[in-house]
């Protein structure tokens, strides 16, 4: 009998994790069903699609064993094997699900985040206990939970990689097209894809772009995302009118990378960076902060570009050298592209992950 999985995320945006989050979905196929936020911004992924989800509503800590019931109720009308969290914030959820449920599933939780201190308080122990496997998105993930979560109630623990899909690539046609509509001409473009907020960096990037212009470079910054900080949105814009165009929320964000002649990862500490693994699969140049995720998938010097991290006079100055050589930008994005598709690629990463979710049901 085939390993029946419920994908969990009741996360309200939309990013990197929700976005992993609905193609495991699709990609385990009818042997798989979601569960996600009533109010959410997934809910317009799945409406209209063939495949089947649930919602719920994200309660206070008061009232979330209404919506632990709920899901349990999921879990046993549906005859799930497997509970896959995402979203850290739903741990206590699942696991309380579990408990309430007749069929007790497993839980696996992708961890996308970070961890920075010890697990072994009450609460803490409580969840791990009954968690059966944590699924590290890096090596540094990997070894922050280890560090952090005592031997004893820690879960299996294994690193998979975020895959990403390999992108439609526009013509050179449409690509010019494009760039002519949102007033690129031949501007050198930069471009950062991700939630508009200060930890993203996006004014790291517009300070770099600014100081290429100061030097009589014509280079402009594509900035692509929703602003989950509206008063920083406003304030990037009143700064740096004459030299970024904003394109809001859009759901073709791989489009924008093509458009672009680099695209930049600036967070000051990015987990992994799906953002570059869709640029480099695009055929386009990265360059990335050089901590975090990026320094497992970026070699520096060899397919991207690595700047000190939060630091916009560095950044410019790997952005001057790729501007002025054309040659070796074109080397990096080769190279790049070669490994996101030999080491990143959805369908082998979404075929691992379904192994590992399946091994534990023998």
């Amino acid at each position: 009998m085939a390993t029946k999985i419920c994908e969990l995320c009741l996360s309200p945006d939309l990013g990197g994790l929700e976005l992993y989050m609905m193609r495991a979905s699709r990609y385990l196929g009818n042997e798989c069903v979601s569960v996600i936020n009533e109010k959410g911004k997934l809910k317009s992924y799945y409406e209209g699609s063939n495949y089947r989800y649930f919602t719920l509503k994200r309660r206070n800590v008061l009232l979330s064993w209404l919506s632990a019931g709920a899901l349990a109720r999921i879990i046993d009308s549906e005859a799930i094997d497997v509970l896959h969290v995402h979203w850290t914030k739903d741990l206590p959820l699942a696991v309380t699900a579990k408990l309430l449920s007749k069929r007790r599933p497993k839980v696996v939780q992708s961890r996308h985040m970070t961890m920075t201190r010890f697990k072994d308080d009450f609460y803490h122990r409580f969840l791990y206990k009954n968690m059966d496997m944590i699924l590290a998105v890096t090596q540094q993930v990997k070894s922050q939970i280890e560090k952090f979560i005592p031997s004893d109630i820690r879960p299996a623990t294994e690193v998979l990689y975020i895959g990403a899909e390999q992108p439609a690539l526009i013509s050179p046609e449409e690509r010019k097209a494009r760039r002519d509509q949102l007033e690129l001409g031949d501007s050198f473009t930069v471009g950062i894809v991700g939630r508009i907020e200060v930890p993203k960096g996006q004014h790291i990037v517009l300070e770099a772009v600014k100081a290429l212009k100061s030097r009589g470079i014509d280079a402009k910054a594509l900035v692509v995302g929703h602003a989950m900080d509206e008063k920083y949105l406003v304030q990037l814009q009143n700064t740096y009118a004459d030299s970024a165009i904003f394109t809001g929320f859009t759901r073709e964000a791989q489009v924008m990378m093509q458009l672009c002649d680099v695209m930049v990862l600036a967070t000051e500490n990015e987990t992994f960076g799906l953002v570059l693994i869709e640029a480099m699969m695009s055929g386009v140049c990265v360059v990335a902060s050089n901590s975090g995720g990026p320094l497992e998938i970026i070699d520096d010097g060899v397919n991207g570009l690595l700047f000190r991290t939060f630091a916009s006079d560095d950044l410019a100055e790997k952005l001057a050298l790729l501007e002025d050589d054309i040659v070796l930008r074109r080397t990096f994005a080769e190279a790049g592209k070669a490994k996101a598709l030999e080491r990143f690629e959805s369908e082998k990463q979404f075929g691992e992950l379904q192994t590992s979710l399946e091994n534990l049901c023998v």
